[in-house]
């Protein structure tokens, strides 16, 4: 620690001296040209005084080499102006080094000379030479008042001879002369020295605020970095990204190559999440980063976006297929497993693009668009690549008109409920009745529930509808046999914060309705959006007496490894698995494999989406004795006496 606080004091030094050199450089370089100058025309003065008096070689040659060479010396520093900045701090010391010694002979050699030329002429000549001396000297130190060892070396050599010489003369005036000239340069020199230290402190201070403005600067600098960076994957982050889009915007003329906007989401990083940690999460998003980092090019430049979301900016794009390309890379490098301390995940990413110019009149809907066509692709195309197109443009307008619709919609007369019997076929009865929502509107006409509950799940208004709709139900069950089940399906908002959970809480404790009539059914996708707190959601509605139903069961990534750790009653099988399944294996292996674990967990497993009655042959022959579907009975609104019992052969 010692000797790096020496080495960054002697940095610190060595930094401050070399800017005191450099200042002191620059000022030669501006004041050295007028000490030459001085010295040229006071010598040719008293040279001119002396012509014809003194012999030529003192009087006129000597003299002549004399003021030749400092007009060379002149021009010399004259012309190092120019590349006083490209010098280095050694080349600098060097000129200082070689100036001071120049000078130094340059003193003796003027001061012999004007003592050699004393002795010529009348009594004015030598005063002359008396004040050319004095003059002068004082002229030179002015000239040097920023090199203190120059100018206390040109006084030693001019005042001292100067002195000694004049005072061996006798003559009184020469000798007030000499002592005149000894007291100002004594309080020359003085000033000198004041005037050099406040210099040196004034170059120290310059210098610590330059270094001072330059650590501000690189704070600034990597304060600015570290805003637009990203900490865990070291891309860009949603800040940069934006901006980056912004300004590739605005730089795209007409005519030339577009760009396109992309967006990546991981399917299935919640899972990890949940079952991992959060730690493997991290570790997760890390390797992500890192395997898009081998897609970086100048055409190409990524950002993290927040969450397990990423963006792409690709530059010179000429057509889909490009795209659609770069999207397959991708998609295949993120499906490449996650292993981590002797762990493996396997995920996969959906990605959207939307391109400009032709899909998005400015940056912030070429964003939405990117984001709409990654919505798409997540609900169609999982783990692959959607390109927004007209026909998406035409879903997002239909989407908007359902938004606004349902927004200003009396859902007290304008929503009902119809009801589809859940059958045990061993038994040969109707155990339970689905309850599904409908929608007539007034501006509209009948939306269907795949369309109206998906954008009120968008719109964050999913809540409000279920409450409603919640209400009705219980309402209509007042007047129905008291043996009559329902069961109501809940969504990830309704689940996902204990507030919404409270609420239904409430509706069902107020309604006088047992509580075992419900049964609240939850999908596995609303259950990985936060599954710490969909758990403790269900097991509070478990604790109010519902029964709890898992909803699409096998198309989540929740099924085999958090299914245990649910308060569920029942289990129904997506309808996806129904298709062909009289000829198709492995769809009966994966219902007998969830018909077997169902009775291993103790719960009632239903089969949704029969349709025929092959398709309860074969399911009956796979263990499934409890049903949904149109085989059974259309969804139906049912009077004020409520369903009537059947039995189904």
């Amino acid at each position: 620690m010692i000797r790096r606080i020496f080495l960054d004091s002697h940095t610190l030094y060595a930094s401050t001296a070399s800017g005191l050199s450099r200042s002191q450089f620059e000022a030669f370089a501006r004041q050295l040209p007028l000490l030459y100058l001085i010295l040229v025309v006071n010598s040719f003065a008293v040279a001119f005084t002396h012509v014809g008096t003194a012999p030529a070689w003192l009087a006129i040659y000597a003299p002549a080499a004399m003021c030749s060479a400092c007009i060379l010396r002149l021009f010399v520093w004259l012309g190092r102006r120019k590349y006083l900045a490209s010098m280095s701090d050694a080349q600098v010391a060097a000129r200082l080094k070689n100036t001071v010694l120049l000078i130094a002979l340059l003193g003796i050699i003027f001061t012999g000379w004007g003592l050699l030329l004393f002795p010529y002429g009348d009594p004015y000549a030598r005063a002359h030479v008396a004040f050319y001396m004095s003059i002068t000297v004082i002229g030179c130190i002015f000239c040097l008042m920023h090199m203190r060892t120059a100018a206390l070396l040109l006084t030693a050599i001019v005042i001292v001879p100067f002195t000694v010489f004049f005072s061996l003369t006798h003559n009184l005036v020469l000798i007030a002369i000499a002592i005149n000239v000894v007291l100002v340069s004594i309080a020359m020199i003085i000033i000198l020295l004041t005037y050099y230290r406040d210099f040196a402190r004034l170059v120290e201070s310059q210098r610590a605020l330059e270094a001072k403005q330059s650590e501000l600067q690189h704070l600034s600098d990597e304060n600015l970095r570290l805003a637009n960076l990203d900490s865990l994957t070291g891309l860009p982050n949603r800040r940069r990204f934006l901006a980056d889009l912004d300004a590739l915007f605005r730089s795209t003329k007409d005519g030339q190559a577009g760009f396109a906007v992309g967006v990546i989401d991981l399917d299935g990083f919640k899972q990890v999440n949940d079952v991992y940690g959060h730690g493997a999460g991290d570790r997760v998003l890390e390797e992500v980063g890192r395997r898009l980092l081998q897609f970086s090019a100048p055409t190409l430049s990524l950002a993290r976006l927040g969450g397990d979301e990423f963006g792409l900016l690709v530059r010179d794009v000429t057509d889909r297929q490009q795209l659609l390309d770069l999207g397959a890379s991708i998609c295949s490098a993120l499906q490449v497993p996650y292993a981590w301390q002797g762990t493996t995940a396997r995920l996969s990413g959906s990605l959207g693009f939307a391109m400009s110019p032709s899909t998005g009149r400015s940056p912030a809907q070429l964003f939405e668009h990117a984001d709409y066509a990654l919505y798409f692709a997540k609900e169609h195309r999982r783990g692959g690549t959607t390109i927004f197109s007209r026909e998406h443009e035409e879903q997002i307008r239909e989407l908007g008109q359902v938004d606004q619709a349902l927004r200003h919609a009396d859902l007290e007369r304008e929503m009902t409920l119809h009801f589809q019997p859940i059958v045990d076929v061993s038994s040969q009865r109707v155990i339970s009745y689905e309850a599904l929502a409908r929608w007539n509107s007034p501006s509209l006409g009948l939306i269907p529930p795949s369309l109206f509950i998906k954008v009120a799940e968008r719109s964050g208004f999913i809540h409000a509808l279920s409450v409603k709709l919640l209400c009705k139900a219980l309402a209509e069950m007042r007047a129905w046999d008291p043996a009559t089940r329902i069961a109501f399906n809940l969504s990830a908002h309704d689940i996902g914060s204990a507030e919404a959970v409270g609420n239904i809480v409430d509706i069902v404790t107020k309604s006088g309705i047992a509580p075992g009539r419900l049964t609240f059914e939850v999908t596995e996708t609303a259950l990985i959006q936060d599954f710490e707190q969909a758990t403790s959601s269900l097991h509070a509605l478990k604790n109010l007496g519902v029964r709890i139903s898992l909803d699409d069961f096998g198309t989540g990534y929740s099924s085999l490894t958090c299914i245990h750790r649910l308060p569920l009653d029942k289990v129904k099988i997506d309808r996806g698995f129904l298709k062909d399944i009289d000829s198709d294996a492995t769809a009966q292996n994966v219902v007998r494999s969830i018909v077997e674990l169902c009775r291993s967990l103790k719960l009632t497993c239903v089969v949704e989406g029969v349709e025929s009655g092959v398709q309860v042959s074969v399911l009956r022959g796979l263990g499934c004795t409890v049903m949904q579907g149109f085989y059974f009975g259309h969804p139906a609104p049912f009077g004020s006496r409520g369903p009537v019992q059947q039995n189904f052969a």
